[in-house]
This record gives C-alpha cells, structure tokens and sequence, in this order.
C-alpha cells in the first residue's frame, strides 16, 4: 500500500514516499462470488465481435494464455460466450511479482501523473462504453466492471499496484477494461488480472491470499467467502475491505406515500432481477397500510416489470445468473408457502429460458420463514406485517449482517430515531436507491469492513506514518 503522509494530523498530498517494503496488490472476488445476472437471451459471441474481448490473462502487461480454458456462458441461453485462460497458481504468482515490481515506480509517479492516465482511461471507457455494455450484458448485467473500477480507481490513485481475479462467470468485461488500460498507457504490472475458473479459484485466491509481497486483499462477495479469505490473509496481518452479504430491510411506515414506496419497492427489489447485495430482501409494513401497499405493489409489478432480452428496450428483467439460484428462489418460496405464505403474484420459472423467474410478490411472511432468515439474490419480494416501530426495528436488526436498510416515512422525528437506530451501513430514507460515487459503500457486522466510493475509499489503501522532526 501507498504511504499516507501526516504530520502533527494534517495530511500532505500524495506525493513521492519512499519504495514500500511490500507490493501494492487488489484481489476482487477469488472463491465463490454471488454476483447476479440480469442479462437476457442475448445474440451470442457474433454480437461481442469487438476489439475488447479478449481470452487471456493480462500480466506484467502481456497477454497470457494458460494450459487449459474454460467457457464463459450466456446466462439466458447457455450459449457460449468464448473461452477464457483457466489461469491457476503459477499465473497468479507471476501476477503478484509483475505488480510488486511496478510498485515502486508507481508509487513513485506523482498524483498529477496518475491522475492523467486514470483519466484517460476513463476517457476510453465512455468512448468505447457501448461495447462495454454489450459485453456486460451478453455474460452478466450485474456491476462485473463497477466491481472492479470502485476499487481500482481508490487504489491506482492512491500509488497501488493491482492484480485482478474476476468472477468467473464474468471475466470479460475485467479483460475488455484490462485492453482499455492498456490502451491508455497504464504501465505495465499496474493492473493485472486473473481469469480462473471455479476449479482454479481455491488455488488462486490462496496465493493472492497469502503471498507476502501482498499487502491489500478487497473482495466483494459472500460471507462465508469473506470468512474464509479473512483466514488466510491474517497469516501474513494483510489490511483488507470486505463488502459481503446483505439481507436488507424496506420499512413502510403508516405515515409513508404509499405510491412513493411502492416505487422506491419496485427499484430496490428489482433492479438485476434482485442481484445485488443491496437489493431488499425483507419487506415490513405497518398494518394501516399494509393492504393498500401489497394492492399497489402487485399492480406495479404486473405494469411495469418486463421479462425479456437484456438487447430489446423495454426489457427490465432478465435471467437469474445460472440454476442453481433459479433453484434458491423455488426454496425460499416453497418453504414460505408450506408455512401458510400466500402468493400474490409470480412464483415460479418463466417461460423466456430456464434461468428466467417471475418477479414474484408474497404476502402473510413471517420470521420464521427462510426468506426472511436468509438473502435471497433473486426477484422474491416477501412482505411481512408489523404493528409498532418496535417491532419492525426489532425484526430489521435480527439479522448478523447490515449492508443497506430503507424506510418510507413522513413522520421528521421517526426519520432521525429509525435512521439512527437501524443496524447497517446505509440508509436510504424515502429513497430505494443509495448507491452513488459519493456515497460511503459498505456495511456494518457480517457485511464486511471497510469503504468504496466517495472520500474515504481512498483511505483503504493508504497508511498514516507519523514523522517526528528534531535536533534542526
């Protein structure tokens, strides 16, 4: 990591400090990611004729190519995208010692140089951000290039050296951003990546994990993931950001716009198909409005939700990443069904592919249910009855994680008590969307450690040295 210079508890501004005693280094999701899916049947390979689809690992800048390769998948059809380097532990100690050698030279730059070329790799994404976009949404639709440039922006420009393993069931739009940096002029051994698959992905995290010229781990995805790259990296005391599970609540209050809630519902339960780690998964209503929400709920969905083609305008939902969290959504509603849940609409696969499933809206959902015990990461809106304030507060910090919570209220002291006394990282009050460049992202429990986004992401990648001058 880049020294953070402070004297006397002034900070000074990035400048030159001396050659760290360890390798600057970023690892994004090595194991089991959840990332999700919100693409549709989409046109296959043909249409990712592009100059930025690339099929090999990206080191010490050169593109590699590894013993074996394994297939990146259409999540609506199944059809194969392409077929991607399988890179294992070997691919991925070079990676670590191409970025620990451009460490010094990086750090060194001053922020003025750094800035330039981060800019205009910025410059190259937003020229070249339609096929970006149709590579997004051939293999995922779920944030696979935000994941990735949140961090690596806080890291670059704090004089950080990066090695990269992307989801595998996502590793071309890290590869399409590994060509565009390139492009740029981003030296070679600053960004680097890893593609793997699930097979490899053990052996790879463990190297990025534990190599000791790493000094940063940041990883998004599951908790128990999480958990176990925690393990690993204390062997060698890493600093490191987890942005892991969510299970957030929607709160609607009796004094709430019922039409505002319902609209903030639709878009943070939703927007992905329900795959992203701040989607709501637990839906509490205050019983004077409780009926009228639910009516207006279902009609909203039934609207303006479309299943379809994630290249058709008009389509707002698409596939599930893959079966087996098709599967988990059938599980949730099952279970919540046997134990006297209705079905208000949806609930079950759609007929557009295998991986499709019904924006689906349940009433009469207890605590004791599944859905509401554990996060979901498919389009399953459970709605849960409440009577007091108390109460929904209560069942809201049940849970061990605390990523993002919302509320809808009209009431001014009940925004600051419920806003102050909700266990998570970020509130979104009257508001089904929090996520911005601004915004601090992170979360509070099992959800993980540490920031992205807005002043303090920076901080994750940077340490304080106090200086003592004297004898002058």
């Amino acid at each position: 990591m880049a020294t953070r210079w402070a004297s006397l508890g002034l900070r000074a501004p990035l400048g030159r400090p001396p050659p760290p005693r360890r390798s600057r280094f970023w690892l994004a999701a090595p194991g089991g990611v959840r990332f999700g899916s919100s693409s549709s049947a989409g046109p296959g390979a043909g249409a990712l004729a592009s100059s930025l689809v690339r099929t090999g690992g990206f080191v010490g800048g050169r593109w590699v190519q590894a013993a074996a390769a394994f297939p990146v998948r259409d999540p609506a059809s199944g059809a194969e995208l392409s077929r991607v380097a399988d890179c294992g532990a070997a691919e991925a100690q070079a990676a670590v010692r191409a970025a620990y050698e451009a460490g010094a030279a990086w750090s060194g730059a001053s922020a003025k140089e750094r800035a330039a070329l981060l800019r205009k790799w910025f410059d190259l994404m937003i020229e070249n951000k339609d096929d970006l976009a149709r590579i997004i949404t051939a293999e995922n639709w779920n944030f696979p290039s935000a994941m990735i440039t949140r961090k690596v922006g806080a890291a670059l420009a704090a004089g950080c050296t990066v090695v990269v393993k992307p989801a595998e069931d996502t590793p071309l739009s890290a590869l399409a951003l590994a060509e565009l940096a390139n492009r740029a002029g981003i030296p070679a051994g600053v960004y680097n990546v890893v593609p793997c698959s699930r097979q490899q992905a053990v052996a790879v995290g463990e190297v990025m994990c534990t190599d000791p010229l790493v000094a940063k781990i940041s990883f998004t995805g599951s908790t128990a993931t999480g958990k176990i790259l925690l393990r690993h990296a204390a062997g060698t005391v890493k600093r490191v950001s987890m942005e892991l599970g969510g299970h957030a609540p929607f709160i609607v209050f009796d004094s709430a716009d019922v039409d505002k809630a319902v609209a903030g519902a639709l878009a943070s339960k939703y927007r992905n198909s329900g795959q992203t780690c701040v989607c709501t998964n637990r839906f509490l209503v205050q019983k004077g409005i409780h009926d009228a929400f639910v009516e207006k709920f279902a009609r909203a969905i039934k609207s303006e939700l479309r299943i379809g083609n994630g290249f058709d305008e008009g389509t707002t939902q698409g596939p599930l990443i893959n079966e087996k969290a098709v599967e988990k959504v059938e599980k949730h509603i099952h279970d919540a069904v046997s134990q006297g849940a209705s079905i208000v609409t949806g609930g079950k696969r759609h007929s557009y592919g295998k991986n499709f499933f019904e924006p689906t809206l349940l009433s009469n959902v207890t605590t004791r249910m599944l859905c509401t015990q554990e996060e979901t990461f498919g389009p399953l809106a459970p709605v849960m009855k409440f009577d007091t304030e108390e109460e929904a507060l209560a069942i809201a910090n049940s849970a061990n994680v605390g990523l993002a919570g919302y509320f809808y209220s009209r009431d001014p002291a009940q925004i600051w008590r419920v806003a102050e006394k909700l266990e998570v990282g970020m509130v979104g009050v009257n508001e089904g969307i929090v996520s911005a460049v601004e915004c601090p992202f992170g979360g509070v429990k099992q959800s993980g450690l540490g920031r992205e986004g807005s002043k303090y992401g920076i901080d994750e990648y940077l340490e304080i040295k106090y200086v003592c001058f004297g004898g002058l």
